[in-house]
């Protein structure tokens, strides 16, 4: 998410540094003042009400990088938004029933909290219409259509006119969703019944979401309207953030999905309290939860998110589930389960190894898979720690170079990724923002090479003892889900000439600085774009991301993902580039030259043309924008059938496996530039680490 933690160890800034600081701390006194008119008077929870919401969006506005004034086109842009958040699928309301939202939900946007009852029984009359004509369409004599088709690019999909056009798109949804739950093992009976439950959740979840909860969804669409990644986090979704963050949460360990009205346990997080119940296994429904000390609730036909809402506590404390496990006899039983820290493993880096050999002699390549630059405020989890740690490790197996695979690695922590990029490049700095005033900041290792008159502030990291830097070859791979905090990694590799930038074409483009604010009373947080960031070159990566040196096939049909892709992104800007060695040294590695990479990416085209698994890629790929976007029935039984060989639902397991046989293409081929890059390499590096 590339936001600005500035929580870490800055005991070392400049004097320049700490203006800045206090630059940003006026700007935190004014939006605290700002959020304080929000709230009532009393120390006691209060919820987001409609009244409130003008200085909500006000503070938004104060605190916005680019956009400082309500405009027309910020409230039509936020009006298209909710519409979005009230009506993803488009299945719901008319084009008729939109011109006279259209209206109401401008008033919304201003305060008058007058219509949201208007908005909240048409919700309700659609979603009751649609399970209507749902139970109608799987009544007795309901047969599977093998010609039908469904624009799945929802984007693309216009609303309905007519009763008639929404029968008919339930009836293709409705076939879909049923050929799907065929594909699972389940009969057509059975199906039928399934998704007939399914409509009547839809309702009842309609009905549930009241007016007063329909607030949040205002105040939410009103952030994103003003740029992708500016957001109001209610209270849920400030704590989804800080888990992800940190990677760790206090629960029973196991990851719940929600099927049918049920919640199934899906996995067991290895060492947490489930697996070590040795009660608990993958597939068992959790029909109701007991407190410690309170009578059992019944959670079936409950939104999954107030599930789990439940499941989790503090740590030590303890939570009785009631299990409903269907095998060769149907079981009902009670499990007590010891809340602990569970840490998500998954999600940190890791490395693996692989072997080249030319001329009899085999070269070892270490390959660091970093899925996000994750962290918390007291150091306990870092991901530079990680990736230092594998690094010294690959350095004790002698590899012969590193692949740093970022290709699906959606960003993170600002401070973390600056100090990580500092493993493999030393002093200097590697990044540079710019807050709506046009004031400048490099963030750097230890110190940055700035010109006499340089006015900008440095804020600076402790630098890495050089004899712990990596300096040998590097390869960074990365693909268009490369964003933010991984596009600055990228980005200042490639400028320093450092490492060999491999992937797609580009990567996201996500170029914006964002903070996150709690705010007081349980009312949740705000995550708003304050900043755009800069490489050392000067350039943002915004909406162009880092573009490979190497260029390999999308990876499926990745074309439309990217900042250009989304709404309303903010515009491509450019600043004085601060690209250089602190104090004129020489750096510690041997910087790339535009000869080499173009040798590289002529080598890499060659195999990749011969390569299978690539020609595969490439033929789905044609064959996926050919379809633009309709799928048909039949076909999509063909290809479920292909997938899975006819057999059951796929364990999460089988789903990550099959993920990771279907990208290891990508990752075979930044070895072979790896062992390519090392083996055209004469003169070793200058400093030490892994070699």
């Amino acid at each position: 998410m590339g936001q600005w933690d500035k929580r870490g160890d800055h005991s070392r800034r400049s004097q320049a540094a700490g203006r800045s600081k206090g630059r940003l701390l006026f700007r935190k006194l004014l939006f605290t003042l700002l959020i304080l008119l929000l709230l009532p008077l009393s120390a006691t929870a209060a919820s987001l009400t409609c009244s409130r919401l003008p200085m909500l969006m006000k503070t938004f506005l104060v605190n916005h990088y680019a956009l400082k004034d309500l405009t027309g086109e910020i409230k039509t842009h936020a009006v298209d938004q909710l519409i979005k958040i009230l009506d993803p699928s488009k299945t719901l309301f008319y084009e008729s029933d939109l011109e006279r939202l259209r209206p109401v939900l401008q008033n919304i946007q201003g305060g008058d909290c007058a219509g949201l009852q208007r908005v909240y029984d048409l919700l309700v009359a659609r979603a009751r219409e649609n399970e209507a004509m749902v139970k109608k369409i799987l009544g007795p004599d309901y047969r599977l259509d093998e010609t039908a088709e469904l624009n799945i690019n929802v984007s693309k999909r216009p609303y309905v006119k007519t009763v008639a056009e929404k029968q008919e798109l339930l009836r293709k949804v409705v076939q879909f969703q049923i050929e799907n739950t065929l594909s699972g093992g389940i009969d057509l009976a059975e199906a039928k019944k399934q998704q007939i439950h399914r409509y009547e959740l839809q309702t009842m979840r309609v009905v549930e979401h009241t007016p007063d909860k329909l607030i949040t969804n205002v105040a939410e669409s009103f952030a994103t309207a003003l740029d992708p990644h500016t957001s109001y986090l209610s209270p849920e979704n400030l704590e989804d953030l800080r888990i992800h963050m940190q990677l760790a949460l206090e629960g029973i360990g196991a990851t719940l999905s929600s099927d049918n009205g049920f919640t199934v346990i899906e996995e067991l997080v290895p060492g947490g309290g489930a697996e070590r119940s040795g009660l608990l296994k993958p597939r068992d429904k959790i029909i109701a939860v007991a407190q410690e000390g309170e009578k059992p609730v019944d959670v079936i036909d409950m939104d999954l998110r107030d599930v789990v809402k439940m499941i989790r506590g503090k740590k030590g404390t303890h939570v009785t589930l009631t299990i409903l496990r269907q095998a060769e006899r149907t079981e009902r039983f009670d499990v007590t389960i010891t809340r602990d820290k569970i840490d998500i493993k998954e999600q940190e880096a890791k490395i693996t190894y692989e072997t080249r050999t030319q001329k009899g002699k085999q070269y070892r390549f270490g390959v660091i898979d970093l899925p996000s630059f994750y962290g918390d405020e007291k150091g306990n989890k870092s991901c530079t720690e990680d990736v230092k740690a594998l690094l010294a490790e690959a350095g004790r197996k002698h590899v012969d170079g590193i692949v740093l695979d970022l290709s699906r690695n959606g960003g993170g922590l600002l401070r973390e990724a600056v100090r990580l990029a500092g493993l493999f490049i030393g002093k200097g700095g590697i990044v540079a923002t710019k807050d709506s005033e046009g004031k400048e900041s490099i963030l750097a290792n230890g110190s940055a090479a700035t010109g006499p008159g340089d006015k900008r502030s440095v804020l600076t990291f402790p630098a890495e003892n050089s004899r712990a830097l990596y300096t040998g070859p590097l390869v960074v791979l990365t693909s268009r889900l490369s964003a933010s905090a991984s596009e600055i990694v990228a980005g200042a590799l490639k400028d320093y000439r450092r490492a060999v930038i491999v992937g797609s074409d580009h990567t996201f483009g996500k170029g914006s600085v964002q903070e996150v604010t709690p705010l007081p009373w349980d009312l949740g947080g705000m995550k708003i774009t304050t900043a755009l960031y800069f490489l050392p070159g000067g350039k943002s990566t915004q909406k162009m991301g880092v573009e490979a040196d190497v260029r390999l096939p999308l990876w499926f049909s990745l074309e439309e993902i990217g900042e250009s892709e989304l709404d309303y992104p903010l515009p491509v800007q450019a600043i004085a580039p601060f690209l250089g060695t602190p104090g004129n040294g020489a750096p510690l590695f041997r910087p790339l030259q535009p000869s080499l990479l173009a040798d590289l990416a002529a080598k890499s085209r060659a195999r990749v043309a011969k390569d299978a698994k690539f020609a595969e890629i490439l033929k789905s790929n044609k064959e996926a924008a050919a379809k633009k976007g309709v799928v048909r029935l039949a076909d999509l039984r063909k290809e479920l059938k292909k997938e899975n060989g006819g057999k059951q639902k796929e364990t999460p397991a089988e789903i990550k496996k099959k993920a990771r046989e279907q990208y290891a293409p990508y990752v075979n081929e930044s070895v072979n530039v790896l062992f390519d890059l090392a083996t055209q390499e004469s003169t070793p590096p200058v400093a030490g680490g892994a070699r």
